[in-house]
């Protein structure tokens, strides 16, 4: 009987759809630990997760069958066994597996079984569920398997339980949430161990796939809750762990090193920068360009970007207009150098004065109005959009969830371009990151300088200079008071009443606040992909439709 146990926790990314690639990755972490008993890889390791409509091509299951038939062939080494996640076809059905791996062959296979629908997650539509799974009894043990979402919900894991498990091994794609370290911690798998009293290992993948940044924090808890590993957020790592069956049966792993995971606003940071890194990069853009306005947005972007890319693969263009201050001007160029980016300035003004001219006999009887001012911004889009066809770079988009909750954005002007990192980032989370990367360096950052930006542009009054001395609260509340309302109205789906009676707001201030997050869904329909860092991004999680009469107010 075996009474110890080497087990490697292989805390990785992935490239959906490569799966040779991964393949390859997963070979690269065996013949580093080949001493060990086990290697765990995340979710769906071997064809990348979410993998969304790209599972549904039968090519793809064809080809996944042939790689974990080759990998599995592999281990007739004596090496290591592993514990693949895969897809596998059965008649018209399609399943999300984890595979074990060992002796030159598949020891076992296992479905999932509890299919997430909601939030980001769509596998219902996708996959068919898995039976109630039974253990896996390997080199005499037995192991139980939950896969993700089968670990998040009791059924599973006590069913395994009562199978007579000894270890349950949970590999996980668990997309970042602000708080959801913890709360996978000390809420869900850690209730798991409670209801079972069984030693658990949570693994989960890391790495930007679009929308979604997966932030690591993989741990293994010891059937009396306690911590036994925690690995880092953000980072690869390759954790060895060692096991002992104690006198009474059950398995003890060793205590190892406990990382301290990011606080806030430290984590959102990272997830912007590991988003974009990975976006940037898989999608082989050679780098980013962006308009930098001298405002707290673009700048914060830009250093985001230089975080993410390094310095020298960010392009920053200041589009000043006549109604640009100065002020913007130097505060953007100062910016720039802080940063160590490039900085070119295209006045638009040629091109408003021709605009101007060739509408002249259309609006010769309409007063000047925000028709202007969005001529102007679709003007700096149109020419930031022709630097990247004509270069490469892809162009970044910069407006935060406050202004693309209420509308506060041109279509086809500040909204065009390829990934927004503050796309689910409130204006005081702006304010509160910016103020962060000030005073701090990144761990995660390819660009370690600080400060980025000057004071100034933190504690000016935002606007976005489309008209003499415009300021963003002529048109909207204080952005304190405005996310507060747009926190309740969007994460909590707050009635308007409801936002009155919490914070005391004036109803009809509230009432309009609504009407205009339910106008700009068309908007928000046809803007750049972002990361998620909320419960309730525009995309993935809120799905609500562009016409619709329903108000609350």
């Amino acid at each position: 009987m075996t009474e110890t146990l080497s087990i490697v926790l292989s805390q990785m990314t992935q490239a959906v759809g490569d799966l040779a690639a991964n393949a390859d990755a997963m070979r690269r972490v065996r013949a580093r630990h080949r001493d060990a008993d086990l290697i765990l890889y995340p979710e769906f390791q071997l064809i990348g997760y979410p993998p969304e409509d790209l599972v549904l091509k039968p090519a793809l299951a064809e080809r996944a069958a042939t790689l974990l038939a080759e990998l599995a062939a592999e281990t007739a080494d004596g090496g290591p066994a592993m514990l693949v996640g895969s897809v596998e076809r059965e008649g018209a059905d399609l399943y999300n597996i984890v595979a074990l791996l060992d002796g030159g062959k598949i020891v076992a296979t296992r479905r999932k079984h509890e299919l997430p629908n909601y939030g980001t997650f769509d596998e219902k539509r996708i996959f068919a569920p898995g039976p109630l799974p039974d253990i896996v009894e390997w080199r005499g043990v037995k192991l139980g398997l939950p896969i993700c979402e089968d670990g998040w919900l009791p059924t599973v894991c006590r069913h395994l339980a009562a199978q007579g498990a000894e270890l349950l091994i949970s590999v996980n794609g668990s997309p970042y949430e602000i708080d959801k370290d913890e709360r996978r911690l000390t809420q869900v798998f850690r209730s798991r161990v409670a209801e079972t009293k069984l030693p658990l290992i949570f693994l989960n993948r890391i790495g930007g796939q679009d929308e979604l940044v997966f932030d690591g924090c993989s741990f293994v808890l010891n059937d009396d809750g306690t911590t036994a590993h925690r690995l880092t957020d953000w980072e690869a790592e390759e954790r060895v762990t060692r096991w002992t069956k104690a006198d009474d049966g059950r398995w003890v792993c060793e205590p190892g090193a406990i990382a301290e995971w990011e606080a806030h606003p430290a984590d959102i940071y990272s997830a912007m920068i590991l988003s974009l890194r990975d976006y940037v990069t898989r999608n082989r853009f050679p780098g980013v360009v962006l308009g930098l306005s001298g405002g707290i947005d673009s700048a914060i972007c830009a250093a985001i970007a230089a975080d993410a890319l390094g310095p020298d693969k960010v392009w920053c263009v200041m589009l000043p207009s006549r109604f640009t201050s100065e002020e913007s001007l130097s505060d953007a160029a100062d910016c720039a150098k802080m940063i160590g980016c490039r900085l070119d300035t295209i006045p638009i003004v040629p091109a408003v004065e021709a605009f101007d001219q060739m509408l002249a006999d259309s609006f010769a009887d309409r007063d000047v109005d925000i028709t202007e001012e969005n001529v102007q911004s679709r003007i700096r889009g149109v020419t930031l959009m022709a630097l990247s066809n004509k270069f490469g770079p892809m162009l970044l988009t910069t407006g935060n969830k406050s202004e693309m909750s209420v509308g506060y954005a041109t279509i086809y002007g500040d909204m065009a371009g390829g990934y927004n990192p503050l796309k689910d980032a409130y204006k005081m989370t702006v304010f509160a990151i910016a103020k962060w990367r000030n005073e701090n360096v990144p761990r995660l950052s390819r660009n370690p300088v600080t400060p980025v930006m000057p004071d100034n542009i933190v504690t000016k009054p935002p606007s976005a200079e489309l008209r003499p001395d415009q300021k963003d609260e002529d048109s909207l509340p204080p952005y304190a008071d405005l996310d507060r309302m747009l926190h309740m109205l969007v994460e909590e789906e707050a009635s308007v009443d409801d936002v009155v009676a919490r914070y005391g707001f004036d109803r009809d201030a509230v009432a309009r606040i609504e009407r205009l997050l339910m106008l700009a869904e068309y908007k928000r329909r046809q803007a750049p992909p972002g990361v998620k860092l909320s419960t309730r991004n525009f995309g993935r999680d809120r799905r609500y439709p562009i016409t619709h009469g329903f108000r609350t107010a």
